[in-house]
């Protein structure tokens, strides 16, 4: 018997934000399901390999591909993610390994997978809020500079007054974005600048890693710690169901 990671009053709270999106029926199969696309997720196995428990892999598959289309699973991310504390806003980037599995899709679309001496790779670029927890992500190829991803981070997540980043995120034209949005750049200048760090509010910039301890969790994850999705939209999706599993606790 297959490990499950859905209780009876979990699965109550996802399927209610499910119908609420207006674009999942409330089929009974569909807790199998989701546990199916947890399972694979959980493990890192191939959609062939999925026990028979949560029934076809196809069907399984499937309807996978089709939420991921729809933007279901990153709707419900951003449905359950909504309960926030949006005070302070910690945001970093994350490299995975990409798996030769997910090279080769056919698509002329930028998949996000980026390729360096080190090996095909996909950046994870995530804020998270007071709490630690995720509230926007984007992805890209693993060669991207964070700070490229940094504005949009910002401009997406929920207003903050205290944005916290490392000195990869050295950029005046950053902390000029984020003063006209309101918000105070809680951001350290490199050893080189001659204006010096003075600013800093050093005992919150302790708490950053509150965005790193995000990563660790989901990374517990094989189908996130490595990317085995040839799909940028795909991976993507399973990243915003681990993200969803962060916050499930909060609403149970």
């Amino acid at each position: 018997m297959p490990r499950t990671m859905l209780t009876d009053k979990a699965w109550e709270t996802l399927k209610q934000i499910l119908k609420e999106t207006g674009r999942v029926y409330n089929k009974y199969e569909h807790r199998d399901t989701l546990e199916g696309i947890l399972y694979r997720m959980r493990t890192g196995i191939q959609w062939r390999d999925l026990p028979e428990k949560f029934g076809r892999w196809n069907s399984v598959f499937r309807r996978f591909n089709l939420w991921s289309k729809k933007g279901v699973l990153r709707e419900l991310f951003q449905r359950i993610s909504s309960d926030n504390d949006p005070e302070w806003l910690f945001i970093d980037g994350s490299i995975v390994k990409a798996h030769q599995d997910s090279s080769g899709a056919a698509s002329r679309s930028d998949e996000a997978i980026g390729k360096s001496r080190g090996g095909s790779s996909t950046k994870i670029h995530l804020a998270v809020d007071s709490g630690g927890l995720p509230v926007y992500f984007e992805i890209s190829g693993g060669q991207v500079n964070d700070i490229i991803h940094a504005q949009s981070l910002i401009s997406e997540a929920p207003k903050s007054y205290y944005v916290t980043a490392d000195k990869g995120y050295d950029s005046n034209q950053l902390r000029t974005f984020i003063k006209t949005n309101g918000g105070v750049a809680n951001i350290p200048r490199r050893e080189n600048s001659k204006i010096g760090n003075v600013h800093m509010d050093w005992c919150l910039y302790k708490y950053r890693h509150l965005v790193e301890n995000a990563f660790l969790k989901i990374k517990r994850f094989r189908g996130i710690a490595t990317r085995y999705d040839k799909l940028a939209r795909n991976y993507a999706s399973n990243v915003a169901l681990a993200f969803v599993m962060m916050w499930l606790p909060m609403h149970c």
